[in-house]
Formats: C-alpha cells, structure tokens, sequence
C-alpha cells in the first residue's frame, strides 16, 4: 500500500494522506514528478516499460518519473524514483524543476538534467523497466506517432527539448 501526501489546491500539504489507487476527493491533489536526463549530444534518456505493467505496457516513455509518496518532497521523490527506476543516483537537494504541469488531480513537476550517463552503468528496476536508450526529439516524435511511446502532446516534447538548457519562457 502506497500513500500520498494530500494537497491543497495552492499546493500546500494538508496533513492528510491518502492510499494509492483510491480517487482523491474533489479539491484533493496528489504530487507527481518526472526526470528528464539529457547528454552532451542533446539526446533525451528514455526507458521501456515492462511488458506486465498494468498502465501502458510496452510503451517508451521518458527518463523516470512516478507519484511522491507521504512525506517525500518534489526533489526527494524525483531522486528517489530516478534510482529506482534506472539505478542514477543524483543528488536533487539544489535542484528545482524547469516545469509544473497542473493536471486533474495533481501537480507534475519536470526536472530537466544535464548528465552524460553511460547505459551499460545502469540498473534497471526489472518491476518497472525493461530497456533504456538514448533518442533524439524527432525519433521520439516518432515512436509517439508509431504509437511506441506514451501520447504525450507533441509540443511537450518540444518544449522539453527547447527548455532543457534554460530556464524561464523568454529566449536569450
């Protein structure tokens, strides 16, 4: 049994948990992070979902990512499920997400990271992954449209793309 923390709409915790699984009440928020690691070369670390996932099997799908669990900050979870999930063990303590997407039930916080990473280095959480590589936006553009990678909007991924090196919405 997984739980939440329970948030209020502005984002503050409520001093209530909830259980995974369970639909949050109406003004219930959950907090949810992605990891988005990008090498010298601009290409983006992606990861396979295991083919016995119950939600999107199969699939291709961004570097990490997953719900923050009670008591976890937006940093402590994307640490936490970076390591999980591939075996990266960055320290998040200094790092704030380049984004926050607002969703039905909760907030996404995307973290966009500069490392160079050696594949053959990593640890696959087999419950989870079962393959990672590097792509490029239009090879991801791509899969999305084969159906090989989950349906993210298009323009998110240029915006992950366009982002990742800076910050704020104003070219310099």
């Amino acid at each position: 049994m997984e739980l939440w923390d329970v948030y209020d709409i502005n984002r503050s915790k409520t001093d209530r948990t909830w259980v995974r699984g369970i639909e949050l009440a109406p003004g219930d928020f959950h907090l949810v992070i992605h990891v988005c690691i990008f090498n010298s070369n601009g290409k983006m670390l992606i990861q396979q979902r295991q083919s016995f996932k119950e939600s999107w099997p199969n699939l291709w799908d961004l570097t990490a990512g997953g719900s923050a669990t009670a008591g976890d900050t937006s940093q402590t979870a994307a640490q936490r499920e970076l390591y999980e999930e591939i075996g990266l063990k960055l320290d998040f303590q200094h790092i704030r997400p380049h984004l926050t997407i607002n969703f039905e039930n909760g907030f996404d916080d995307i973290y966009l990271i500069q490392e160079d990473v050696q594949l053959h280095t990593l640890t696959l959480q087999y419950e989870e992954v079962q393959n990672v590589k590097w792509a490029s936006k239009e090879e991801i553009l791509t899969m999305i449209k084969k159906k090989e990678f989950l349906p993210y909007y298009e323009s998110l991924i240029h915006l992950l793309f366009d982002c990742r090196n800076n910050r704020g919405t104003i070219q310099r």
